[in-house]
């Protein structure tokens, strides 16, 4: 990955201030399009208290998120700033007022339904699929009740990368599986410009006519992406960032085999 040239920079940043989503005139007032559109990840949080019943809210909107089967293969690990100072011994990630622990929840159907076989790529991927439903129902209507919020997976040890380590500080049992940590807040200073989307062309196809994305687009995302970080953090860079998270795959990968390979030991040299 080449870093970019002054020219490349200029036009990356011209092409994220430009990928402006429009509304159809005649749905520019619905306020949940208007809602989905301005969301935005806020890593700048004022110190100003979520109350309890906005954050009530906000946990009912996940219980009430659909899942497969209505299974409900979720658990949320919620927190003030004060339990997770005493849990974790460190702050919020970036300040934030309260946060929750999204967890993939096998072992609760298990307690209550037998028959359920032991099916671990299948067992892991319906509750992450239902606990990421519900961690965005969450999102939404923190939003809806203007509090913002950013979905982890690794900063502050939060997310899947470092499953082993929530594993063993929160005490999950075999069959629940860390998937991301929100933290919430009042967001401080502007809002973030939206990150740079791929077109619509480009993540859909009809019927079976499936078609590979565009070179050229492809690339001009990924300028705007390194542009974009550049600007936003001037004393890091998209590629290091991105070296960061390549350095823990390997582990991640081997912490969440154990994790969901718990049982069976044909799947002994997965984990090894």
């Amino acid at each position: 990955m080449k870093s970019l040239n002054p020219i490349e920079f200029v036009k990356g940043l011209q092409g994220i201030l430009n990928a402006k989503v429009k509304l159809p005139a005649s749905l520019s007032d619905n306020p949940v399009l208007q809602l989905l559109i301005r969301r935005r990840s806020v890593r700048k949080f004022q110190q100003k208290d979520i109350p309890d019943d906005v954050f009530r809210i906000i946990l009912e909107a996940a219980r009430l998120a659909p899942s497969t089967v209505n299974l409900q293969t979720w658990k949320f690990g919620i927190f003030n700033q004060e339990s997770w100072q005493e849990t974790f011994e460190k702050p919020i990630p970036f300040k934030g007022n309260r946060a929750v622990i999204i967890l993939g929840d096998m072992h609760r159907i298990r307690r209550t339904m037998d028959e359920f076989p032991f099916k671990p790529l299948v067992e892991y991927t319906l509750s992450v699929i239902n606990a990421s439903i519900a961690a965005y129902a969450m999102n939404i209507a923190a939003e809806a009740c203007g509090v913002s919020s950013v979905m982890l997976s690794e900063t502050g040890k939060t997310g899947f990368y470092d499953a082993k380590y929530l594993k063993e500080k929160l005490g999950l049992p075999d069959g629940v599986y860390p998937v991301m940590t929100i933290v919430f807040g009042y967001a401080r200073g502007k809002m973030p410009v939206m990150p740079p989307k791929l077109p619509l062309k480009s993540i859909v196809f009809s019927g079976t006519s499936y078609e590979e994305a565009d070179e050229n687009i492809l690339r001009e995302w990924l300028e705007q992406m390194m542009a974009g970080y550049r600007a936003s953090f001037v004393t890091q860079s998209f590629k290091g960032k991105l070296n960061h998270y390549l350095k823990k795959v390997d582990q991640a990968e081997r912490n969440l085999s154990k994790l969901i390979f718990y049982r069976e030991e044909e799947f002994k040299d997965k984990i090894e």
